[in-house]
């Protein structure tokens, strides 16, 4: 049999074309079965004699050996042979008794790209299985009869030479050809199979069944078109403990195969009805194009550490399984964009609003102001009433602290207001967190901070995570124990169970409507790649007692429980996987369970995105993580992690959720465009929130516990920018950038104690600060907000340093009821309302007025004021200054009234209290 190069597809070659044996020749019509001689006469045969559709109409009734002579007289031949492929070829292919679709069980109705490459590909694996076998010692020669063409056939079946296959066995000689004629062959004992052999069955798929249980001893052999059940004794069909076993294209009913080191195995186009293979410290076995449905335990089991003792199988498997690995073929672009998608190839979940954040597109293209600053209809309702009931009824009778000055008065000749706002505008545009906010703002970004930014937040593909992460790239190439490719899992209890070590590898498989998919544990090792789990009752994917591996462009989708279940200490490499769609959460890790979370697109699923609990403590980096229809991530019951630099948005409820002891370092993430809050720290929740951008969604705090919230960008969320509900122990917020939120900036009921520093608070459209509760605020910019600048009410207990603050319509600072504390050394810049300081306490020896400054405006033709030493904050090492110079223009007038002289903590340290996600 000879096969002819070239590629698919080619043109044909016209009359005198170099590699025609005489371009003067006459034509000549082919007949079948005489290629040979057509080859080596001297008359060549035209291709241009005749059209093409009547030569392919001729060439179809070749048979195999004829076409491959044919291919071999002249270059337009070859070619006109290679352009059978969608006739000869595919009809050669299919009719093929040993063969399958090359696309079974998986995608049947899709074509391959050569038939005639696929029957190639069909006849060379017939002959493998003798490849480079071991010759027996006995038999210094028998390499001489191992290759001769006439081996023996011999036939089983009614009016044939042998009645059983156990007789045939008998007689057999190496390598000979076993026959099985249509029909029930079963054995009352075990068959030892001594010499290598093959067994094939006659007829279709099913007229041959063997009811027996053979155990191989011997180096190789190969069986082909056989229904296996088992015998009435056992329920193993077949064993081997050295030696390699080829099926190809067989059923197995009920039974039972037993691969054991150093024996391998190659098994393609075959289906396991309720029956499984177990693999026990195999060096390498290769699963293609199987059907496994109905198991009652796990389809395939590998268990045991690879054996390094290997038969000589191994080396042609390993060249088998590396020529076609699928982490080598380029992914789909097009998939990389699913998440813009909402979907696997189709449409989101459900109709869930949309959030336009460009990480990694034109700049032209990033969302509008108009669009991120629009009050909700109850932002409104809530600043009214708010406002309406500090102090509108009781203003009359307030202490109002102002400044006599000559230069104090506010020029009155503006035309309108707009130029009345600009004359007392401060920038703060440059702060040390304005690059983190490019993307969301309207205007082009003055930093070169954004395209660092877009870079980081894109989407990784499986390519360029491997190309970064040489251990990933290892994993991946990595080819140990069982190799399972392009197989189909179906309604049964599991489908791959990998234990004590185990290594296995899994690519392009489908599993669907198990009650798990793959089961890891026992310091077992798992490489999953490119593959399909989908509607499993239980979690698609479990890995247990430090189990670990590689789980990388899968999609998992439609499960009962998580798509991917972690826990006992494991810890995986979960790359670029879509999870979606799944009746609880995407990812969960607990029980001490750790593990790699990266570059993965996780949406649509009905709990949490990611849930970490018990001691859960894995790296979570550079996911999207949207349209869930519960918490983005949730860190809860003692859970730790590290989330880091990824993009969560459009979530039913909070973006990231943590509670009941969840202690995780929160940093540098894209929090955005939620339907609750950006950022939940319930009861009992704790930790470092650190660096991140929480656009349209906000930052709510209700705990007993210390949390830091460190140099974040909150801009633009529908309600306070951060709410401080309760906070028994001390809340820390620092060096954030809190700006253009619909509500307040920061807002602190009395039951919190909270210390502000070093933020910028701007733009707000109510308060920038409203405090009920205990604590500090020193040193922040509190900048152009709607309302006040800062609010005491109630019982609030702060102290109120070294602040620059400055509101265009109301008082810069505001102290009712019975507000306590101390407030001094505040630069005040006077809006266009003349407010700076309005005082009503109920025993104002309880509060301490002083030494604050008043900057005033003289005239129109003054200088714009300017933030400066230091610039606008948040004022961070490194980031961008704004330059400014004091001129002589800003009058300062210093404002000494002494109320009272004490200045007490007045923290409160009551119980939490359930926080209730609305």
């Amino acid at each position: 049999m000879v096969w002819a190069g070239g590629g698919e597809g080619l043109p044909l070659v016209p009359p005198g074309s170099a590699g025609r044996a005489s371009p003067t020749a006459a034509s000549a019509r082919p007949q079948p079965g005489c290629g040979g001689s057509a080859a080596g006469s001297k008359v060549t045969m035209e291709v241009s004699g005749l059209p093409v559709e009547l030569w392919r109409l001729i060439l179809s009734y070749l048979r195999l050996p004829d076409l491959g002579r044919c291919s071999l007289v002249c270059r337009a031949w070859c070619e006109l042979i290679l352009s059978l492929d969608n006739t000869r070829w595919r009809q050669l292919c299919l009719g093929c008794i040993e063969c399958r679709h090359p696309n079974w069980p998986n995608q049947p109705d899709v074509e391959p790209q050569s038939w005639r490459e696929a029957f190639k590909q069909h006849y060379v694996a017939s002959k493998t299985w003798t490849k480079n076998a071991q010759d027996f010692e006995s038999s210094n020669c028998f390499y001489l009869f191992r290759r001769k063409k006439d081996r023996h056939v011999l036939r089983v079946g009614q009016g044939c030479e042998f009645d059983t296959l156990r007789a045939a066995l008998a007689s057999a000689d190496v390598y000979d050809r076993i026959v099985l004629l249509p029909g029930v062959y079963e054995e009352q004992s075990e068959i030892i199979l001594k010499v290598p052999v093959e067994i094939v069955g006659q007829g279709k798929l099913g007229d041959v069944a063997l009811l027996v249980s053979i155990d191989q001893h011997c180096p190789t052999t190969r069986l082909c078109n056989v229904v296996f059940m088992p015998a009435w004794f056992t329920p193993v069909v077949y064993k081997t403990t050295s030696g390699h076993v080829q099926f190809d294209n067989c059923n197995f009913e009920n039974g039972q195969l037993q691969i054991h080191a150093p024996g391998t195995c190659q098994v393609k186009f075959c289906t396991f009805n309720q029956s499984s293979i177990h693999f026990h410290s195999v060096a390498l076995g290769v699963l293609e194009n199987c059907e496994f449905t109905g198991s009652e335990n796990a389809s395939v089991t590998i268990e045991g550490i690879p054996s390094s003792e290997r038969n000589w199988a191994c080396k042609h498997l390993t060249t088998l399984a590396k020529s076609h690995c699928v982490f080598l073929q380029a992914s789909d672009p097009a998939l990389c964009n699913a998440s813009k998608r909402g979907g696997w190839g189709g449409p989101p979940v459900r109709s869930l609003r949309t959030c336009e954040i460009v990480v990694g597109g034109d700049q032209n293209n990033l969302l509008p102001a108009s669009k991120t600053q629009l009050v909700l209809e109850k932002a409104g309702e809530r600043e009214a009433e708010v406002n309406g009931k500090l102090y509108t009824a009781k203003e009359g009778d307030a202490m109002t602290l102002e400044t006599d000055s000559s230069d104090g008065e506010l020029s009155t000749s503006s035309e309108n207001e707009d130029d009345d706002r600009s004359m007392y505008k401060l920038s703060y545009r440059a702060h040390g967190l304005s690059h983190m906010l490019a993307h969301v703002i309207h205007s082009r970004p003055q930093t070169s901070g954004l395209t660092a930014l877009q870079r980081d937040l894109e989407l990784k593909t499986l390519q360029q995570e491997l190309q970064r992460d040489k251990e990933a790239q290892s994993l991946a190439s990595s080819l140990q124990g069982c190799l399972i490719r392009k197989c189909l899992f179906r309604d049964g209890k599991g489908g791959v169970f990998v234990c004590s070590q185990g290594r296995a590898k899994l690519e392009g498989s489908v599993f669907r409507e198990l009650t798990y998919a793959v089961r890891c544990i026992q310091n077992s090792k798992i490489i999953m790649l490119k593959n399909d789990i989908h509607h499993c009752k239980a979690s698609g994917i479990f890995l247990r007692l430090a189990a670990g591996g590689l789980i990388a462009d899968n999609n998992i989708h439609s499960n009962c429980e998580a798509g991917v279940d972690i826990r006992k200490g494991a810890n995986p490499l979960i790359l670029c996987n879509k999870i979606h769609s799944g009746l609880r959460s995407g990812i969960v890790v607990l029980g001490n369970g750790k593990g790699i979370i990266r570059s993965n697109q996780i949406y649509g699923n009905k709990e949490a995105g990611i849930y970490i609990l018990y001691n859960g403590n894995p790296i979570v980096s550079g996911n999207h993580i949207f349209q869930g229809l519960a918490a983005g991530i949730a860190v809860n019951e003692n859970g730790r992690g590290q989330i880091i630099e990824n993009v969560i948005r459009e979530n039913q409820w909070g973006g990231v959720d943590i509670r009941r002891g969840g202690d995780p370092v929160l940093r540098s993430n894209l929090i955005c465009c939620g339907y609750s809050d950006g950022v939940v720290v319930g009861e009992r929740g704790k930790g470092l929130i650190e660096g991140n951008t929480i656009y349209a969604a906000g930052l709510y705090v209700k705990s007993s516990e210390a949390l830091n919230i460190i140099a974040n960008a909150i801009h633009a969320n529908h309600d306070s920018g951060i709410a401080v509900l309760q906070s028994s122990q001390l809340t820390r917020i620092a060096n954030n950038s809190i700006s253009c939120n619909s509500l307040g900036g920061v807002l602190i009921e009395s039951e919190a104690r909270v210390e502000l520093r070093g933020n910028g608070i701007y733009d707000n459209s109510s308060h920038g600060i409203t405090s009920k509760g205990d604590g500090v605020v020193v040193e922040n910019d509190i900048i152009g907000n709607r309302g006040c600048g800062l609010q005491l009410l109630q019982t609030a207990d702060m102290k109120v340093t070294k602040n620059r603050i400055q509101s265009f319509w109301d008082y810069g600072i505001v102290m009712l009821d019975q507000t306590k504390g101390l407030v001094q050394e505040n630069l005040i810049f006077q809006g266009r309302a003349k407010k700076t300081i309005l005082q009503q306490v109920s025993n104002a020896e309880d509060c301490i007025v002083q030494n604050n400054k008043l900057l005033t405006f003289k005239s129109k033709s003054d200088v714009a004021w300017t933030l400066e030493n230091p610039p606008a904050r948040p004022y961070i090492e490194g980031s961008t200054r704004g330059t400014s110079s004091a001129t002589n223009s800003q009058k300062v007038t210093t404002m000494s009234t002494r109320i009272a002289a004490r200045m007490d903590g007045g923290c409160h340290n009551n119980g939490s209290i359930f926080c209730t996600i609305l």
